[in-house]
Order: C-alpha cells, then sequence, then structure tokens
C-alpha cells in the first residue's frame, strides 16, 4: 500500500509541475502513440509483389521490421513508355495496401486439412496393414465407405493433418486411379503462372510425367472467356491496359475495372479526355459504368445475343455492303476467313465439316512436307486452291514459310474471301442454334465451290467467311429462309432487333 501511495505523489507532483510550466492538465499514459512510431521504424524495405490470382503484377515496397511485414506502400520507379502515354504508375490497388493483414491473418491456411471421415477411413484401412494404395482401393471398393464422405461435400469438417499423410493419400489415389482407369483418367492444373511460376511448372511437370490430362485454372474456374482464344487462337493475350488510350470507341463488359484492374484503370478514364466514347455493357450499374458516356443495361446471361448483334452489323457494313480494302486484306492475310471447308450432307441439307487440306487432292498440291497439316485458300491470281504459307505444317520440316505473308510458297497469292461471284452451286447448310438441337438447326443459303478430292470423290467447299456471313442471317440474294430483311428484322437470328 505504502509502495501504492508513493506512485500517487509522484504523479501528483508531475501534475502540479507540468500544470504551472505549461498548462498541462493531464498525466494520462499515452505509451500507446509508441506503437504507431514504432511502425516506421523498419529494418529494411524489399521490392516485392502479391502472389494473389492477380495478373497485375505490382511493385511494392515491402517494409520489414524482425523478419515481419509491417505495411507495404506502392514503387514509383516504373519507367516512362512514351512521351504520348500516361504514366503507369502508382500501380497497386486496395487490395495490395493490406496484404499484410492476410499474410498474418488467424484465417489463413497454413497446414494441409483433409475431410475429417475420409481422413478416419483411410487410417483405419492403414492400420490393418494394408499398403496406401491398397488402403485407398479398400475406401473405393465399399461404396457405404465412399459416399461416406463424398456425400457431405461442401460441408466443411476439415481437420489438420501433416503433410506426410496427406501427400501419401494423394500419391495413393494417383496410383490407384491410374492402375484401374488409365492416367488420362487424372485431370489437373498447376497454381496460374501469375501466382507462382515455380509451383506451375512443377504441377505441369508432374502431370506430364504420370500421363495426367495437363488443364488450365481457366476449367477448373470454368471462367474462360472463350471469345478471345476462339478469334485469335490464343489464351486472353490481350494488349496492356496502356494500350486503351490508343482507342477512340471502348466497349467494356466481363470486367469492372475499378475493382478487378484497379491499377490499370486510370487509361480509361484518361483517354475521355482525347474524346473516346467509352460504353459499358452491364445488367447492374456497376463501378466502371461511371466511365461510360453510353450505359447498355442488357439483362443476365445475354451479352452473346448483343455481341452477335454486333457483328451482324459489322459484318454487314463493313464486309457486304462497304467492302473497306484494310478490313479487306487484314481478313485474307491475318484471319481464317478465306480458309476452305469441307460439307457434309445432313438429311437434305449440309453442316460444315473439317477444313480442306492440302493432302485430299492428287499430289498434295505439291506440299509434300505435313500435307494433312496445311489448309487451303482458292487463290484470285492463278483461280487455283493453293496451301498459303503459315498454317501449322509449315512449322517443321522446312524453312522460310511458317509466316503470314500473303504467298503460297514463293509465289504471290490474292485469297479468295467469298465466291458468290463465282460460285459452282448455293446449298443450304444446317448452323446449331441458341435453343436448337443437331435436329433443329437453322438453316440459311451458301455459296459453294465443288472440288475433285484424290479418292476420286466430288465434295463442295465454302470458306468460312461465306459461312459465317450466312450464320447471322445476312441477306445476300440467295433466297432461303432465316435471312434478315434489315436491322428491325426481330423474327431472323442475330440482327439487333431480335437481340
Amino acid at each position: 500500500m505504502s509502495h501504492f501511495l508513493d506512485r500517487l505523489k509522484f504523479f501528483d507532483k508531475v501534475k502540479e509541475t507540468f500544470s504551472n510550466k505549461h498548462g498541462i492538465v493531464t498525466v494520462e499514459d499515452r505509451q500507446w502513440e509508441d506503437a504507431y512510431r514504432h511502425r516506421w521504424q523498419h529494418d529494411k524495405v524489399v521490392r516485392s509483389t502479391h502472389g494473389v490470382n492477380c495478373t497485375g503484377g505490382c511493385s511494392w515496397k515491402i517494409f520489414v521490421k524482425n523478419g515481419l511485414v509491417s505495411f507495404e506502400m506502392q514503387q514509383t520507379d516504373y519507367p516512362r513508355t512514351r512521351d504520348d502515354l500516361p504514366d503507369h504508375e502508382p500501380r497497386g490497388c486496395q487490395r495490395g495496401a493490406s496484404f499484410s493483414w492476410y499474410l498474418y491473418s488467424p484465417h489463413r491456411i497454413k497446414h494441409p486439412l483433409i475431410r475429417g471421415r475420409l481422413l478416419d477411413l483411410y487410417r483405419t484401412e492403414r492400420m490393418t496393414g494394408k499398403d496406401p494404395v491398397e488402403a485407398w482401393g479398400a475406401i473405393q471398393a465399399d461404396e457405404k465407405k465412399r459416399k461416406a464422405y463424398t456425400a457431405i461435400r461442401g460441408l466443411g469438417g476439415f481437420v489438420r493433418t501433416s503433410w506426410d499423410e496427406v501427400n501419401e493419400i494423394m500419391a495413393a489415389a494417383n496410383v490407384y486411379t491410374i492402375k484401374k482407369w488409365g492416367p488420362d483418367r487424372i485431370f489437373g492444373f498447376s497454381p496460374i503462372p501469375a501466382m507462382s511460376m515455380i509451383s506451375y511448372a512443377a504441377g505441369s511437370r508432374y502431370l506430364s510425367l504420370i500421363g495426367a490430362a495437363c488443364g488450365s485454372f481457366y476449367d477448373w474456374y470454368c471462367d474462360l472467356p472463350a471469345a478471345s482464344p476462339q478469334t485469335w487462337g490464343e489464351q486472353t493475350d490481350v494488349p496492356e491496359a496502356a494500350d486503351w488510350y490508343n482507342s477512340t470507341y471502348i466497349i467494356i463488359t466481363g470486367a469492372n475495372l475499378p475493382m478487378t484492374r484497379t491499377p490499370d484503370a486510370h487509361f480509361a478514364s484518361e483517354v475521355r479526355y482525347k474524346g473516346a466514347k467509352i460504353v459499358a455493357m452491364a445488367p447492374d450499374y456497376a463501378e466502371f459504368c461511371k466511365f461510360s458516356d453510353l450505359w447498355m443495361p442488357i439483362r443476365q446471361g445475354t451479352d452473346a445475343a448483343a455481341f452477335l448483334a454486333m457483328g451482324h452489323v459489322a459484318l454487314k457494313e463493313f464486309h457486304i455492303d462497304n467492302q473497306d480494302p484494310y478490313f479487306q486484306e487484314y481478313s485474307r492475310k491475318y484471319t481464317d476467313l478465306p480458309m476452305q471447308v469441307m460439307l457434309r450432307k445432313h438429311g437434305d441439307a449440309y453442316v460444315s465439316d473439317r477444313f480442306l487440306r492440302a493432302s485430299d487432292f492428287d499430289g498434295a498440291l505439291g506440299e509434300t512436307n505435313n500435307p494433312d497439316w496445311k489448309t487451303i485458300v482458292f487463290d484470285r491470281k492463278s483461280c487455283a486452291f493453293v496451301a498459303p504459307n503459315g498454317s501449322i505444317g509449315f512449322r517443321w520440316g522446312e524453312e522460310g514459310k511458317w509466316n503470314l505473308l500473303e504467298k503460297a510458297g514463293d509465289h504471290e497469292t490474292v485469297a479468295e474471301l467469298t465466291c458468290i461471284d463465282d460460285r459452282d452451286e448455293v446449298v443450304s447448310v444446317g448452323f446449331p442454334h441458341f435453343n436448337h438441337d443437331e435436329d433443329n438447326l437453322l438453316f440459311r443459303n451458301v455459296p459453294v465451290r465443288k472440288v475433285k478430292l484424290s479418292s476420286g470423290e466430288d465434295a463442295l467447299v465454302a470458306t468460312v467467311f461465306d459461312l459465317q456471313i450466312a450464320q447471322y442471317g445476312i441477306d445476300r440474294g440467295l433466297g432461303g429462309a432465316n435471312v434478315a430483311k434489315d436491322y428491325n428484322d426481330a423474327s431472323v437470328a442475330y440482327t439487333p432487333a431480335w437481340a
């Protein structure tokens, strides 16, 4: 008690002294402020980024104290790209600025977890003397045991185990599947390269070595934006965001820029100072809609219909009604639009089949190297079918022809996009449609050429361009049903009115 009274007297003395001299009337303990002062007393600063499902790859200063991340701050040393482009920096987002909270969060999974029921079953089988593969096989062979853990998927029930044990279970499951069903029944993917090239390479290597099917994270998440790879032949390898600043008209859909592309969203807002127009397609008034000159509140799940209508207009106005030389040349050189597609009989009509190949001709058109892998166009200069440079058959076994020059070998060519003015016949071709099955196709007329195959058979072929125009329902005077009179024809699929 005397010690306590002595402390009280001391504080009274301090209070009296400071009150008289400085006008301070409190002796409140403010040691808690030291936590904030110490925050800035870091030991070192290192450069890093954040290994999450983000392709931003932003550069961050990581402030470290006693081996722990105390806080992070954006780097400001990005190089300037061009004088007429805005700076990239500062790159970063709110998630990056608070990543250290996640790093040390009690919710972060730091140990392997497995469903409790499965672990109990596996340990029980192992205790009987079975090896790992036999133990796993015993669980799979017993429908009651297997259902005990598969029936509760999605309900939690995970328990902690060791890496040795969980690796043993995974290996046993893989070996069991390979022995019983074959290696191609194992399908997996590694963490995406945006997270770690090391883990990505390790997982891909493992799957390849055991003969498994190696997929991508798109296959797992089921969110592959299919239009990009199907159109351009790559996996969403698009230009960097700075290129938005070079555009004059931007349609934003499927990406909420301020949220999912936070470091790059400024390019979309800055290009508006140059007069660029922005259209936002979203069922809700999302964050990126504030950038837009026009908000298209399309219904959920109908964006494909909207883009089909846009394709209908673009093809009609820039490839049919007005054949712009720039688009014509681009289509011939850089797309598959002039490639010849074989047609297959389907009832009283036809459906598209595979590409016509060099190997379908007598002498393979002189293409003795990989003729099965060389697609064909009709050359307007020579009025003959030729194998243009650049198809995959030119990749191996010969030099100087794996390119996109408008040539067939050393000869200049002009690939034919449409045979409508020099056609041999007009036939009805069936196309898949939204609500139609294989027996209820959408039939439209297509101009075709006849070609004699090396087998002696006569075949009908059409260019990808002619098939595409027909599929979009554009009227070219070929007759038949399902062609649009104009954009306001709502009875024909893929017109603006239909969409």
